[in-house]
């Protein structure tokens, strides 16, 4: 089985721009991502697929593995679909550029399912639970709901579900960690935005509003998705410290 690990990684980003290359103790933020991919045994490869020269330039001047992409995507899973019809792999790891504290075997995770013979999921997706209240009502991170079969029934921005017959539970968090099979992401390409993925503007949700099932993997990490310059802060300081 062959597996490849792609950090997508968009220089424009409308929120943050040039994120992948933020200085973080003196490195980009995208080569710590990538640091930790490789720590990951089970790859047989790692890739930046980005859309920017700058960006692929750097990685490779820091003996990283960089592909150039189209620049007319609109998600990471469009840059790693893009990726997947120019280099051959079982499954593809898409792990997203703005966690720089991702741990390897938290990466590794995502791959469970199949290490345990699983051969009917195509989609899988990490999750944490939410320790911080205020995590649960940030719109930029994405909550997951599930089954008792850790299968995805929605995403949501909001804060969801509403806890009206018992406070007996915990909220998970979405994790910039995904595992594709090359037909997932042929699917995933070839098909239009949905509805509720419009609304909630989360990728996955276009693989459970077709019908998918997408496995959900809860672990436990200490990792931060910088999606704001505040963000940079906190991980500028975990590293100082």
């Amino acid at each position: 089985m062959k597996v490849v690990g792609i950090i997508p990684a968009r220089y424009a980003s409308s929120r943050f721009h040039g994120k992948p290359l933020a200085d973080i103790h003196g490195k980009p933020m995208v080569w710590w991502v990538y640091q930790q991919a490789k720590k990951v045994n089970i790859f047989d490869e790692v890739y930046v697929a980005t859309d920017d020269t700058l960006i692929s330039t750097k990685v490779e001047e820091l003996g990283g593995k960089a592909i150039l992409t189209s620049s007319m995507h609109l998600t990471g899973t469009d840059r790693v679909a893009e990726v997947s019809e120019k280099i051959h792999a079982d499954w593809y790891v898409n792990i997203q550029g703005d966690e720089p504290l991702i741990e390897p075997e938290t990466i590794e995770a995502v791959l469970n399912p199949i290490k345990q013979g699983s051969n009917d999921i195509h989609v899988i997706n990490l999750m944490a639970r939410i320790n911080d209240p205020v995590d649960a009502i940030n719109p930029t991170i994405p909550k997951v709901i599930t089954g008792e079969d850790g299968r995805g029934i929605y995403l949501t921005r909001g804060t969801s579900p509403y806890p009206k017959g018992s406070i007996d539970y915990f909220y998970y968090k979405q994790l910039g960690v995904y595992a594709f099979t090359p037909s997932a992401l042929a699917f995933y390409k070839s098909s239009p935005r949905g509805k509720i993925e419009r609304i909630e503007d989360i990728e996955i949700l276009r693989f459970i509003e077709n019908g998918w099932h997408v496995k959900y993997i809860e672990v436990e990490t200490q990792s931060i998705a910088v999606d704001t310059p505040k963000d940079l802060e906190k991980v500028r300081n975990i590293f100082q410290n």
